[in-house]
């Protein structure tokens, strides 16, 4: 398959990617035009976008001059984008189906969908909408917000995913630093040509993404991340050289300047931001939505059917807390002003200083300590799965965010990274801190992870072409409901009201994604009916509608593909009856990897059929 970890021995190709691409079996010989293709892809992709190649461990050996290299984030480099995907989506449809293996038809069918959801944005001629920005679940119509752009990411990405062993990584950090520089000039002239075009973010996301780059500059170029990473990890390397200096340099003679150009050009347009929240205002904003909710959820639904499934399960779920609340002597008010006095109680809150940050961390560590020993109960798999947890960087936090997953990389030499928010621990009670735990580490998206790093069983053109929204988090919010079904909350009713809040606060989702982007709310109203109908703070949903405006559609995805997956396996237990075994669901679900929730089916149906015999 592609990049085939024995294939690349055997050639002697590419003896860095050899190092990490994931392991296959020698591809059939039916399959060997399209695992060409796939070979040729990969390299490709690879090559135009460095930073992924270093996030899975391939940027060494006859690869290691990506990790001196940074994307283009031009207009001209979205446009070859779509020229990728045409001239892709040709190749394949040169390549019959007859004689492949079911595998490689698989692989086929997944990567034609990423590459005609990529040429499909074409029309949409502003934002960041790529195929490769659907992937990471980032399509959006402002390429600089409090949640996007090189200012938020670079130094993150640079800190945690570039390592440091020799020199030769330290000047690859310096080339990297100084490509930054570029990234934001280059971002900064797209927000110029989109203004042109009348797509400038709202204000309150201008007012946001102008205090953060405001933030950043206030920091003496010395103290900046950048600097002290580089320094930090070179001195407990024992790499000798004036690495805090040379950074430094950079910091102050070009990054700076070029965040202070952009921080220039997103002030001068503060003018003329109104406060309309919803894509609807731009050109084709109609059908740009669609484009992006079939991003989100890899399907053909409507927003208003999205916005009407969110309505019905939103009251479904609150039935099932009101019931909970009641039993536990919570009577007055409705089930969400319920909720905002249960998050309110000291007995759920940690303190609000850096002991109750650190203690937050370290529960969340028990947590993902005390889920393992039940995994045997849902699957087969047995995976190692490490995760780390972390903070989300202070100087990010304002944009970030509540809580999210990095994958580790194809060696195993980066394990998952968990990251919470914690600008206030008022944000998270007690009791939600579990469910959010199962989501994004064991067994949800660090789990999703594992089985792609720790067996090497898909091909990386797979890897490559992962990030298939309703999938990847349509698992993830499964993830939580098997927490609740090993019995994680036996015994802890606030837990278990925490898990259903969790639910439902994705029901609503759907609710005010639909709402802003479809049926014109206000951001205002969004907030007011996500608090209501969540119990979550107004700071917390602030932020939550804030982000839904920045990345259109991709919300949506989580409760659409919670559903399918439970869809699949009603009928697959309906099919089976006591031949169900919902650890083979589970695991055929978790090695099929990510695709677009649609194609899932088939998958499921061939379950099926072995296990019928």
């Amino acid at each position: 398959m592609c990049l085939d970890r024995r294939q690349l021995l055997l050639s002697g190709a590419a003896a860095g990617v050899a190092a990490a691409a994931p392991k296959m079996a020698l591809a059939a010989s039916g399959d060997a035009a399209v695992n060409a293709f796939f070979d040729k892809t990969c390299i490709e992709i690879l090559d135009d976008a460095p930073e992924f190649a270093t996030n899975l461990g391939l940027d060494k050996g006859a690869y290691a001059w990506r990790k001196s290299k940074m994307s283009d984030l031009s207009w001209a480099g979205v446009e070859d984008s779509f020229a990728f995907c045409a001239k892709g989506l040709k190749t394949l449809a040169s390549l019959p189906d007859a004689g492949l293996s079911p595998a490689a038809k698989l692989n086929k069918e997944v990567v034609a969908y990423a590459l005609q959801l990529g040429l499909d944005a074409k029309p949409f001629t502003y934002g960041e909408n790529t195929w490769s920005s659907a992937m990471a679940e980032a399509s959006t119509p402002y390429v600089v917000s409090q949640q996007s752009g090189t200012y938020s990411g670079a130094a993150e990405f640079l800190d945690s995913q570039h390592t440091i062993e020799t020199k030769a990584d330290c000047d690859a950090f310096l080339a990297r630093m100084r490509q930054v520089a570029t990234q934001l000039d280059q971002e900064t002239e797209r927000v110029k040509r989109d203004a042109g075009q009348g797509v400038i973010a709202p204000d309150f996301i201008l007012s946001n993404t102008l205090g953060q780059l405001q933030g950043m500059l206030a920091v003496p170029a010395a103290q900046a991340r950048f600097v002290a990473s580089l320094a930090d990890r070179a001195k407990a390397k024992g790499i000798a050289g004036d690495w805090a200096a040379q950074a430094t340099k950079i910091v102050e003679a070009e990054i700076y300047p070029a965040l202070t150009r952009q921080y220039e050009t997103l002030k001068g347009l503060q003018a003329k931001s109104g406060h309309d929240a919803g894509v609807w205002r731009f050109k084709d904003g109609e059908a740009y939505y669609g484009w992006l909710l079939k991003a989100g959820t890899n399907t053909g639904m409507t927003a208003e059917e999205i916005h009407n499934v969110g309505l019905e399960q939103n009251k479904a779920i609150e039935a099932r807390m009101d019931a909970i609340l009641k039993a536990n002597g919570l009577t007055q008010g409705t089930v969400g002003e319920r909720m905002i006095a249960l998050g309110d109680d000291p007995r759920f809150l940690f303190p609000d200083t850096d002991a109750g940050r650190d203690q937050i961390l370290a529960y969340l560590n028990q947590l993902i300590g005390s889920v393992r020993p039940k995994l045997a109960s849902q699957f087969k798999l047995q995976l190692k799965a490490p995760v780390q947890v972390r903070r989300v960087p202070v100087d990010i936090q304002d944009g970030a965010g509540q809580g999210y997953m990095n994958t580790g990389s194809l060696d195993g030499s980066r394990p998952s990274t968990y990251y919470i928010n914690l600008k206030s621990t008022k944000n998270w009670p007690k009791y939600s801190l579990p469910t959010l735990t199962w989501h994004e580490t064991i067994p949800g998206h660090a789990w999703q992870g594992a089985y792609l790093t720790e067996t090497g069983a898909l091909p990386l053109i797979r890897v490559l072409m992962s990030g298939f929204n309703s999938y990847v988090e349509g698992w993830a919010l499964y993830a939580e409901q098997l927490g609740d079904e090993m019995g994680m909350y036996q015994d802890d009713w606030a837990g278990q009201l925490g898990y259903l809040q969790a639910q439902r606060f994705r029901a609503i989702r759907l609710v005010v994604d639909t709402g802003l982007h479809a049926k014109r709310w206000t951001r205002e109203q969004a907030i007011d009916w996500a608090v209501a109908n969540s119990g979550r703070t107004r700071q917390s949903m602030t932020s939550e509608i804030d982000r839904y405006v920045g990345t259109p559609g991709q919300a949506c995805g989580y409760k659409v593909g919670h559903n399918e997956i439970n869809r699949l396996r009603d009928h697959a237990h309906a099919e089976l009856g006591p031949k169900f075994d919902v650890r083979d669901f589970n695991d055929t679900v978790v090695k099929t990897g990510a695709v677009p929730i649609d194609i899932l089916s088939h998958q499921i149906d061939a379950m099926i059929a072995a296990a019928r015999g």
